[in-house]
């Protein structure tokens, strides 16, 4: 009986995963000077899935900046200690057996090695500009950490924060848990404490983006895929709870009564995103690691994406088989952003099951705008196969799924296309107004002879080729004789 792989060790410290990238020949070190605006993201990007960029001094900083260390599936699946095909049940696992965290003290806690009371974001951080039209530096890989003012209860994601004066910084929250949280204190008349973390290990970065109940902390899912708890430090001017071993914590509050101008930003959509107001950070002062590192994720690249799908996909995964067993698995194609095309692979049982799941996955997540089922000869993480199951096994006459007027993605440029052309921005409640499609792409249950039946070679996966190719044999093809 063959047994299961054993699992490996996981990668719990970026600093050991930067070593490890980098003996593995997947980091480049950039040689000093490369320009904060644009340069760096640039060098990042031509890098961006075949190598992390390590710039040691990006624009003369004294702070270094690295980007892209998360920017392959399997890289994801190898920090985590396990196999590529067990990535997603390995997440799910996490994220349904959260482990409490472990608080520990000042001393203890190399984020808080050194500490500025009075900070200039901007002097005391090599922040970077990234795409043409940005409106100025932005914290990209920041872990925006905020506790719930009714509960306690903490919750973690990764926002965009624009950096526009020494201790000011703009914000978007989409409508979710850390906004709910805010629109609370607000309506207390009360500012909400934050922490920004950059510089987080890869487990705790790829826990950050769980899709969980409102009341569940993802740093607790950050332990489960340590293997043990997260080791966490009180922030000096607030009650947040942030991870002892990041690199940089930036602490402050999101005023209840402020707003400034924010945007545009080339966005994970790869257009921009409108200028608007946001709600501001007030910073109130900076810890960090002695000689830290700063993460910075090109935005609308790989590591962007993988960051944003994969817990999705897992969330998807579980929620999806919960109503329908024989879902085998999901995917959310780069193509589609990584966040509005869902494939999904199902062993049909019956005639308009692949309906029911299509309209399952639409209320699983507002951002998903297109679903297409296939069936369990296809790999759903191969687009070129997804598409040949639409190709031969999809009519659109009775195939096709359209749900108009439905709530979607607010940074999807097409949701907002009658507001642009007036040359308004719409407002918060009627952003994101979208249509969904599904596509049944599965053969028949039941079918004449072999007309669904897919053309296979017998051997073709078992052949050892080895076995028969002459590897050390020449052919002189301009030769007269036999």
């Amino acid at each position: 009986m063959t047994q299961p792989e054993p699992r490996k060790a996981a990668h719990t410290d970026l600093r050991g995963w930067l070593n490890h990238l980098s003996a593995t020949d997947r980091l480049s070190v950039i040689k000093p000077g490369a320009a904060l605006e644009h340069e760096l993201a640039a060098i990042a990007k031509r890098l961006d899935g075949k190598q992390a960029a390590y710039f040691p001094q990006p624009g003369g900083h004294a702070v270094p900046v690295v980007s892209g260390f998360m920017s392959r599936r399997a890289w994801i699946a190898e920090a985590m200690g396990v196999p590529e095909s067990e990535l997603l049940a390995a997440f799910r696992n996490a994220a349904a057996e959260p482990i409490p965290s472990k608080e520990v003290p000042q001393a203890d806690a190399p984020c808080q090695q050194v500490v500025h009371r009075d900070p200039d974001v901007r002097a005391i951080l090599p922040i970077p500009t990234h795409s043409e039209h940005d409106n100025g530096p932005y914290i990209t890989a920041g872990m925006v950490i905020a506790r719930n003012p009714v509960t306690g209860v903490q919750n973690v994601s990764i926002n965009r924060i624009q950096v526009h004066a020494k201790d000011r910084m703009a914000i978007l929250m989409l409508p979710r848990h850390l906004l709910a949280f805010y629109k609370e204190a607000e309506k207390r008349g009360q500012d909400l404490p934050v922490a920004v973390v950059i510089g987080a290990d890869p487990l705790t970065l790829l826990a950050s983006q769980a899709i969980s109940p409102i009341d569940s902390d993802e740093l607790e899912v950050a332990g489960a895929l340590h293997g043990g708890p997260l080791r966490v430090v009180r922030c000096l001017t607030n009650g947040v709870h942030v991870p002892a071993d990041a690199e940089i914590v930036i602490e402050g509050r999101i005023l209840h009564d402020e707003r400034v101008a924010e945007g545009p930003f080339g966005e994970f959509p790869k257009y921009y995103s409108a200028r608007e107001q946001r709600e501001v950070i007030a910073v109130d002062a900076i810890t960090h690691r002695r000689s830290p590192i700063f993460h910075t994720i090109v935005p609308a690249e790989m590591e962007h994406l993988l960051l944003g799908s994969i817990p999705r996909e897992a969330t998807l995964l579980a929620h999806l088989q919960r109503s329908f067993p024989n879902v085998l698995d999901v995917h959310l194609s780069i193509g589609g952003v990584g966040r509005y095309h869902l494939y999904v692979k199902l062993r049909k049982t019956h005639e308009g099951q692949p309906k029911n799941v299509i309209l399952g996955a639409f209320g699983a997540h507002y951002d998903i705008k297109q679903v297409i089922v296939v069936d369990d000869d296809v790999e759903v993480h191969d687009t070129q196969q997804v598409e040949w199951a639409v190709a031969t096994r999809f009519q659109a006459d009775r195939d096709l799924v359209v749900i108009s007027g439905a709530q979607g993605s607010a940074l999807d440029p097409s949701t907002t296309l009658g507001g642009a052309q007036a040359g308004q921005v719409a407002p918060a409640h009627e952003q994101g107004i979208s249509a969904k499609m599904g596509l049944d792409a599965t053969r028949p249950v039941k079918y004449q002879e072999h007309t669904f039946t897919r053309v296979r070679v017998p051997g073709e996966d078992s052949v050892d080729l080895s076995a028969w190719v002459d590897a050390g044999r020449h052919v002189d093809f301009t030769a007269t004789g036999g």
